[in-house]
């Protein structure tokens, strides 16, 4: 039963950001056909900041109204809308209408949101809901979340997004003295498969939700705390069977229990105030300022260090939430160091990102392997750091993972605010054809 318990949730959490996820993968063919064009990502990002609308929504609900909000309703809600909108998408995704005098992808933009909606709402729902469930689920749903990268990135990496090659510009007049340029291959599957394959991943997400939520929880719960109870009780009475045949008082087992639930001491304010900081931070970095430049960061090294970078940052997460599972570390310094760790490494990538097209090390494989390590243990130590602070977050109250899921929000759109207009507006980060740039030495 409890296998059967880590699969659902997995697979649960595999529905929490798989659509956004896929949408940046795919986001190099789909650049090709519509109007936007490259500016198509800064759209994208201003979309799922306006969706934040959702969480919203649920933290006031549930702050004005205590009670009031049934989640498992509105994850039903949200979860058949991510179904719909992903079938949508596979047949209205490169339709476009003529808006003040110029064509828009404007059915792409409304069901991106609708998408957006679902994946940023689950982040103050799901969690809340997995808290029914004994603590040791949670990891295997952030698991999930993991995959929900993880999973696209793989779907594109087999359809060929962004492979490429270096073709001679003068090939095709029968001479070999032009400069080379960057061609893309055509995909091994289309568009609209990928699309369906979305909404086949958010199908099994919601039968999973519907298993889950009407697994007899009550049995797994009381047999878990009867085993800590029992503990609890004959380790209190050995503590105390030299005062109680002392005469005196003998605690009863409503006390021993009280006792042990306290034995993993909840943190103080000032410390629940560096776990949110915690949140936000990681997430804003994750989430927002480093997607943003992993071109730039990437690219210049050439098309193979960006997809290993991309495809290991994927396995990183899971694999990070899956060591968690048998090495808990619950040390705020520990915690706090690790991030430390991980922002080094994030910082590595926005300083190569800065330099592009010619970063440090350019054109050599030592420049490819650092960059392609540093985007993994920049993901794997930040993810680790995120599944700790959920468990920690988990055994104080419902609220405190409600808050948990506003703040990775509110970090995710600070980070895409602040990396928004360096990228677009004051195009601060510089784009180079890999196969036709000079960089000095």
């Amino acid at each position: 039963m409890a296998l059967l318990v880590h699969f659902l949730a997995c697979a649960f959490g595999v529905g929490s950001w798989v659509a956004v996820n896929g949408l940046w993968v795919e986001l190099p063919l789909i650049v090709n056909a519509l109007p936007e064009g490259w500016d198509l990502p800064s759209y994208l990002t201003v979309i799922i900041q306006l969706a934040n609308v959702g969480p919203l929504l649920v933290t006031l609900m549930h702050k004005l109204y205590p009670g009031c909000l049934k989640e498992y309703i509105v994850i039903y809600s949200i979860l058949s809308i991510g179904v719909l909108s992903c079938i949508l998408l596979a047949f209205f995704w490169d339709r476009t209408t003529i808006f003040i005098g110029a064509s828009r992808s404007t059915a792409f933009f409304i069901i991106t949101f609708f998408l957006s909606l679902v994946d940023c709402t689950s982040s103050v729902t799901f969690l809340p809901f997995m808290m029914q469930l004994p603590a040791k689920y949670i990891t295997t749903y952030y698991i999930g979340e993991g995959l929900s990268g993880f999973i696209p990135g793989v779907v594109a990496l087999a359809q060929g997004v962004g492979m490429a090659k270096c073709v001679n510009s003068s090939e095709t007049a029968g001479n070999h003295t032009g400069s080379l340029h960057t061609e893309y291959l055509p995909p091994n599957f289309s568009t609209e498969v990928f699309f369906f394959i979305l909404a086949a991943m958010m199908c099994i997400s919601m039968a999973a939700f519907v298993a889950l939520n009407r697994l007899p929880r009550t049995y797994e719960l009381s047999t878990e705390n009867l085993v800590q109870d029992t503990v609890v009780s004959v380790s209190s009475y050995l503590d105390n069977s030299g005062a109680d045949l002392d005469g005196g008082s003998v605690k009863n087992n409503g006390e021993a229990v009280a006792q042990g639930r306290h034995l993993v001491a909840k943190p103080s304010v000032y410390q629940l105030t560096f776990i949110y900081f915690l949140v936000v931070w990681v997430n804003s970095a994750t989430n927002g300022l480093l997607p943003s430049v992993q071109t730039y960061s990437c690219m210049p090294y050439g098309n193979l260090a960006y997809h290993l970078s991309a495809a290991l940052a994927s396995v990183a997460n899971p694999v990070a939430c899956t060591l968690a599972m048998f090495i808990q570390n619950r040390s705020l310094v520990f915690l706090g160091l690790l991030a430390v760790v991980g922002t080094g490494f994030g910082s590595y990538n926005m300083a190569m990102a800065a330099m592009s097209p010619c970063p440090l090390l350019h054109g050599s494989a030592v420049g490819e392997a650092i960059i392609v390590l540093s985007w993994l243990f920049f993901t794997g130590t930040l993810s680790y750091v995120k599944v700790m602070v959920g468990v920690i977050l988990r055994d104080r109250s419902h609220n405190a993972l409600v808050w948990c899921g506003a703040a990775t929000q509110m970090g995710s759109l600070v980070g895409s605010v602040i990396m928004f207009p360096l990228v677009n507006i004051y195009q601060f980060f510089k784009s180079g054809d890999f196969c036709n740039t000079e960089c000095p030495l």
